[in-house]
């Protein structure tokens, strides 16, 4: 399959409530914590005829090679919230927060995943001294479940999607176990709420790092979509201000819920098994509780083959970026989006236009991501991490 571009015809960017400014101030007390960086990439800028292109990398966050641990710290913390019963004593750092929980244990923490959100689970299950249990579908790579694993995390592996890893998962909530999912159910939409509301920090990093350098606020953002919880926060985050681009959202050819959903008109599950390259997006069904905001506030749907992934890997090599499979379908939405007779109209004036591009991961499997990209992640001009 091609690109396919559609102009959602369900947008009509109503108003969405701000997230509080309590969720970065969460996440300013967790470890290492510390914005990421926006690169300027005039040549991708070039490449794209448009006035500057800005990327969001999310190559390396608090130690990990992806976004993902905001959502999941935020809601595994709002989850054992809610089963005390309220906030746990007042607390400084993360050791005073799992010195103050250690009564709990033993406690899990869980989640279904196709990489990164079960990682960040593990991770904040292992800071807080809890067990975690993660279930992958069924043709996860080695080097995810070896990455989630080295969180010491137990892995199960599905024989099934990841919808059908879902289900399970949400079949092992219990009062030691807590399961931490970014999509929702009947009945299971608080969690998932609470992963988008930690997603937010990465736009008020981008507000923050703009207007600390004089740059205008972007008119289009590209933002990669699996069951939709990172769109969700774009969501909330540029439809509750005055501020309000053009919102994008990229997705696998063959795992392209969201975007069928809004040529239908309803929540509509493309069927397994999603074999993109961009394994954080193979995803069937849109999230019940994203689907309302993405449905309103996202103005473009775009679906893109494994191989514009792959291409735009290079692209962002090329300006310094190590993006790994799922971090570079933003950049390849863009650029069929832009290639597109009518998508071409999303911005009025292209040559002044700035783009805001979303890499959500680095190098999550070094071995692929040196297959497609012809160098490995290390020699790649230098490997992004967190400013201080």
């Amino acid at each position: 399959m091609g690109a396919l571009v559609n102009r959602n015809p369900l947008f009509d960017g109503r108003n969405w409530p701000a997230v509080p400014p309590e969720v970065m101030a969460f996440h300013r007390r967790l470890p290492a914590y510390a914005p990421t960086l926006v690169v300027d990439a005039p040549r991708l800028a070039d490449s794209l005829g448009v006035g500057r292109v800005l990327v969001k990398a999310e190559t390396q966050r608090m130690g990990l090679p992806s976004f993902k641990i905001l959502g999941a710290s935020w809601a595994s913390y709002r989850a054992i919230c809610e089963h005390i019963g309220g906030e746990p004593p007042p607390w400084a750092n993360i050791n005073e927060l799992a010195a103050s929980l250690a009564q709990l244990r033993p406690m899990t923490l869980a989640a279904a995943t196709d990489g990164n959100h079960g990682r960040a689970v593990a991770f904040m299950a292992r800071l807080l001294g809890f067990d975690a249990h993660i279930l992958v579908p069924d043709g996860t790579s080695e080097a995810r479940i070896a990455a989630i694993e080295g969180e010491s995390a137990a892995v199960t592996v599905v024989d099934g999607t990841y919808d059908d890893a879902i289900e399970q998962s949400a079949e092992m909530a219990g009062d030691r176990c807590l399961v931490v999912s970014d999509t929702s159910w009947p009945g299971y939409e608080t969690i998932p709420a609470n992963v988008a509301e930690g997603y937010t920090t990465i736009f008020a990093e981008v507000d923050d790092a703009l207007a600390a350098n004089g740059i205008a606020p972007p008119d289009l953002v590209a933002v990669p979509v699996g069951v939709g919880a990172f769109m969700a926060a774009a969501v909330t985050h540029f439809r509750s201000g005055a501020h309000r681009p053009v919102l994008v959202s990229v997705e696998p050819d063959d795992a392209n819920c969201v975007q069928l959903s809004t040529i239908n008109g309803v929540i509509t599950e493309t069927p397994g098994p999603h074999r993109s390259i961009m394994v954080g997006l193979n995803c069937g069904v849109p999230s019940p509780l994203a689907w309302p905001m993405m449905a309103s506030g996202v103005e473009w749907c775009v679906s893109v083959s494994s191989d514009a992934a792959g291409a735009a890997m290079g692209d962002l090599a090329d300006a310094q970026v190590v993006a790994g499979e799922t971090g570079s379908a933003s950049l390849a939405g863009v650029r069929a989006l832009l290639a597109d007779e009518e998508g071409s109209a999303a911005l009025e004036d292209p040559a002044s236009a700035t783009v805001l591009i979303m890499v959500t991961e680095g190098a999550t499997d070094p071995a692929n991501y040196e297959r497609i990209v012809g160098r490995p992640h290390t020699q790649v001009g230098r490997v992004l991490t967190a400013a201080r």
